[in-house]
């Protein structure tokens, strides 16, 4: 089990909730009710679920596809840390995660 800690754009919310290896970030923030639109359902056509890593996470991930990084040049906001829960997937290597969410989001597919 990945120990998931979102955290509000204003950071005055943490919600803290359990997934499971193979689990999808934004299925899972949804589930939980975080502000995550995912307009495209996972396809990778907008960046509607846009997070922002935490630093000491960010590293611990597989690194973002040549199409994920073209996707978060469009994404408002975005950090070196960003990355789109679509593809990120929970594993038995990681323990926890921390994302924050960002304060705006721009939705690609017009």
């Amino acid at each position: 089990m990945t120990r998931v800690r979102f955290i509000s754009a204003d950071g005055n919310q943490v919600s803290e909730v359990e997934g499971a290896s193979g689990d999808r970030l934004l299925d899972l923030a949804q589930a939980n009710g975080q502000p995550l639109e995912g307009t495209c359902e996972g396809q990778m056509a907008c960046s509607t679920c846009h997070v922002i890593v935490d630093a000491a996470d960010f590293a611990r991930l597989p690194p973002a596809s040549e199409p994920e990084e073209d996707m978060l040049d469009l994404a408002a906001g975005a950090t070196r840390y960003s990355r789109l829960a679509c593809q990120i997937f929970l594993s038995d290597d990681l323990d926890e995660l921390t994302v924050r969410i960002p304060p705006e989001a721009r939705n690609m597919q017009g």
